[in-house]
């Protein structure tokens, strides 16, 4: 480890050498979908896939935090069967030069976080039916950092970034610590005189619907994947995530949200609750998920769900 990393804070490290496992992930789920090899496996339903890509994603990602961090406690997707075998899995994120750490801002709250406080929530393949289906567009690598049960860092990578410009450099890494910087990409106001609001295309519901009604849209826009969902607030494309459904779990929000708020924006559940990121915590997100754009008026959005909308989701 360089003298740099051993001065630079616990979270800046985290978050950098994220930034580079996650750029790996997003080769091993190109060169999956190259081969063609998909190994597509049904999970708790016909709409919930897993692929060879998440798969060997996960085994990458795990076992390189677990390597550079192996006091902090990492929760991933596909469960603990998938890192049993470590051979040949382990990436040194020392090895990319985007995981340089020296401009990864964080604040002096978070500086003296230390390594078994972290969670790392990880969803190495979000928006797997969106793969299975070429909609590539919509598919990220999502790496959440919770200390505190708070989000307080993030990456999104995506791996097709660019795919429809033939003869550009594919990929994009979004990151960003609460409180700090966001880096990879600068961060666009939405329209105004507009709501856009980004839903789900796989999850409807006519509770989802209702509370999608609710805030009088200008624009629907329905796209698979949380971290897809966020990059649109990000990109100023949206204005508003609204999903009111026990449909994503923590690490489908946790990498989201701490970009989003480093970014300025917010995201609470569907009723304005935070969401906790506990290592104990329920995995699922039983009370839905709202999220803004930096500049928008989170309280107007809650105000507007409907009472029978929060009604209908339990903790």
């Amino acid at each position: 480890m360089s003298v740099a990393a051993h001065t630079t804070p616990l979270l800046s490290r985290v978050v950098g050498y994220s930034v580079a496992i996650a750029n790996n992930a997003g080769r091993i789920i190109r060169d999956i979908m190259k081969r063609g090899e998909l190994g597509i496996v049904e999970k708790e339903s016909a709409r919930d896939l897993q692929t060879e890509a998440d798969r060997a994603a996960q085994r990458s990602i795990i076992t390189s935090l677990q390597k550079c961090f192996p006091k902090s406690t990492i929760i991933g997707e596909e469960g603990e069967d998938e890192v049993k075998d470590l051979s040949g899995q382990v990436f040194d994120p020392s090895s990319d030069s985007s995981s340089s750490i020296s401009s990864i801002a964080c604040p002096p709250q978070l500086t003296t976080v230390a390594e078994e406080e972290l969670v790392i929530w990880v969803d190495p393949l979000d928006g797997t039916a969106e793969y299975t289906q070429g909609l590539l567009d919509h598919v990220t690598v999502l790496i959440g950092i919770a200390s505190g049960g708070k989000a307080v860092g993030g990456v999104i990578h995506q791996p097709y970034y660019n795919y429809q410009n033939p003869g550009a450099e594919l990929g994009r890494t979004i990151w960003g610590i609460v409180g700090g910087s966001v880096g990879g990409m600068p961060i666009v106001a939405p329209p105004e005189g507009k709501v856009i609001v980004t839903t789900t295309r796989s999850h409807s519901s006519s509770t989802v619907n209702d509370a999608v009604a609710a805030v009088s849209p200008t624009e629907v826009l329905r796209v698979g994947g949380a971290g897809h969902k966020v990059m649109l607030l990000l990109e100023g494309k949206a204005h508003v995530y609204v999903f009111a459904s026990p449909g994503c779990k923590k690490w489908d929000t946790c990498a989201p949200q701490a970009i989003l708020e480093a970014a300025g924006g917010i995201l609470t559940d569907i009723k304005g609750d935070p969401i906790p990121y506990h290592a104990t915590v329920a995995h699922r997100n039983s009370t839905g998920v709202l999220a803004s754009a930096a500049g928008q008026d989170h309280q107007a959005f809650l105000a507007k769900i409907p009472q029978h909308v929060k009604d209908n989701l339990k903790a």
